[in-house]
């Protein structure tokens, strides 16, 4: 008896239209016409004699079926996916595309000068990058839709292996004049009512809270910030203090203001900058040399950093 199995082409479109939940925006994410990825969703469901998308005018709407199968075709188009990874792998190292996720309290300040030094090292890797938050970076990761994502841990992200980095200090900004005289700023010491922090769902945070040990913090902030750059303006306008990473620092964050910056007293006054990637992926061995890559050039272009 001959077995009609479903297409890697149909699993794409049911993903796509799972991910976009509108037809037009699945079929251009899927580079075919709406009519096309239609008629892929229609055969599918012919073929496995079910219904999987329920459609009106206004709203697609998965069965729970099509919820399960969904799920199902995220994870066979990640492991088809990862059988030309495989094949790479065995060929020349860091050749090709590798798509690489960074989160936005690293990439404005790392990646200027890393990348020009990659690229200088190995001219056959065709690098696409994607700049997200740290949670919306490691679903895609899962997803299959990145290879491997620069990320400050601690962090959950799942199923993961890692390669670490270099570690990064926390500082404490200041309008200029209000920091304190000692070399060093006492956790204790943070005025709740001035700390200004990075909205929800940026783990610099986290970080900066969990070294400070005052989960108090948290709730009393005065204001959230959606970029360190607006939070450093913020500052430079005397609205209050918030913390900086030490590499946006060495990146020139501070340069034009009247921000003056102290190193946190803190055992975890720092996170680690780290290379992270699908624990099942093939190309580990690649993510590995990438990593020592990365790392020597970090502590070519930032050499504090790297001490």
């Amino acid at each position: 008896m001959t077995v009609h199995l479903p297409t890697l082409k149909q699993l794409q479109y049911l993903v796509a239209l799972r991910h976009h939940g509108h037809f037009r925006k699945a079929a251009e994410a899927s580079f075919v016409t709406q009519s096309t990825l239609s008629a892929g969703l229609r055969e599918l469901e012919n073929l496995l004699g079910v219904v999987l998308v329920e459609r009106t005018r206004r709203v697609v709407r998965f069965t729970p079926l099509g919820q399960k199968i969904a799920d199902k075709a995220v994870r066979l188009l990640r492991e088809a996916e990862e059988l030309t990874d495989m094949a790479r792998a065995q060929g020349q190292p860091l050749h090709g595309e590798l798509r690489m996720g960074v989160i936005p309290t690293i990439a404005p300040f790392l990646l200027p000068a890393m990348l020009p030094r990659l690229r200088e090292q190995w001219p056959s890797l065709k690098l696409f990058l994607r700049e997200e938050p740290s949670q919306s970076a490691c679903d895609a990761l899962h997803r299959g839709h990145l290879d491997c994502v620069l990320l400050a841990l601690p962090y959950g992200c799942g199923d993961v292996d890692h390669a670490a980095l270099f570690e990064d200090p926390l500082l404490v900004a200041f309008p200029r004049g209000e920091a304190p005289r000692s070399s060093h700023v006492d956790p204790r010491s943070i005025d709740e009512d001035r700390l200004l922090l990075l909205e929800d769902g940026h783990c610099l945070k986290d970080h900066a809270l969990s070294a400070c040990n005052r989960p108090e913090l948290r709730a009393e902030a005065a204001m959230m910030g959606t970029s360190l750059h607006t939070l450093v303006q913020m500052v430079d306008n005397g609205l209050g203090l918030t913390f900086v990473p030490a590499m946006a620092i060495e990146a020139g964050i501070l340069e034009g203001t009247n921000v003056d910056a102290r190193p946190l007293k803190s055992g975890k006054g720092f996170r680690q900058i780290a290379l992270v990637w699908r624990r099942s992926s093939p190309r580990e061995l690649e993510f590995q040399l990438l990593a020592r890559t990365l790392r020597q050039i970090a502590s070519d272009v930032i050499p504090s950093l790297a001490a």
